[in-house]
């Protein structure tokens, strides 16, 4: 008898350090197969060279693929410690659309009672955008912006079919600009939340290995 096929693991991808110690400090119990936590580095060229070496390891292959981490919410009413659920990932070379955004929605709903989540496109930069070009974003109908998500996303589908998705915090609203990039070691509401967002993401996990009817 030939042994059970293992379950499609699940790579989990952020940029900055204090990204990784959130989702690395959190409950890692309940996922199925194996995760990896991946730290590609700030801005979307590392993001793509991370991701690309990464997924052609035989062990990841054929890994779903999560990016997450901190962003930038472009709506007014938006507040740090918000959530945001990409339906796609925008990226200069196309979009990409999200699986499981219905799912994603709301398991983090109960994982985080309380806290508001957002759903939409999610748009990549190569900078921090502040003032003028926030405004402009949001007029194309993003919700959020971040620097590495579309990257991540567009490359973990050109090296194969795969489930991806993008979930952000955000740290960086019309109301709540951030100054520099330091400041976000100071946004403990977010981070916080960055840590307890792993049960949503090993749901999704979870279903993408339900056997199809």
């Amino acid at each position: 008898m030939s042994a059970a096929p293992l379950p499609a693991p699940l790579l989990i991808a952020c940029a900055l350090g204090i990204e990784h110690l959130a989702l690395r400090s959190g409950e890692r119990g309940g996922a199925d197969g194996s995760v990896t936590v991946l730290r590609t580095g700030m801005g979307p060229r590392a993001a793509e060279r991370a991701v690309t070496r990464v997924l052609a390891e035989p062990a990841l292959r054929d890994a779903a693929v999560l990016a997450t981490g901190f962003c930038a919410g472009l709506a007014l009413g938006m507040h740090p410690g918000d959530l945001v659920v990409a339906e796609e990932t925008r990226h200069p070379r196309g979009s990409t659309p999200c699986v499981g955004t219905d799912l994603l929605v709301r398991e983090l709903a109960r994982a985080l009672p309380g806290r508001t989540v957002h759903r939409g496109p999610l748009t990549g930069s190569d900078h921090v955008v502040r003032g003028p070009e926030r405004s402009a974003l949001l007029e194309t109908g993003a919700i959020a912006v971040d620097m590495e998500s579309a990257a991540t996303l567009h490359s973990a589908v050109l090296a194969g079919v795969r489930p991806v998705a993008a979930v952000r915090v955000v740290v960086d609203a019309p109301e709540h600009e951030l100054v520099r990039i330091g400041t976000v070691r100071g946004g403990i509401s977010a981070f916080r939340v960055l840590r307890s967002v792993l049960p949503a993401f090993f749901e999704w996990h979870r279903s993408l290995l339900l056997p199809r009817r």
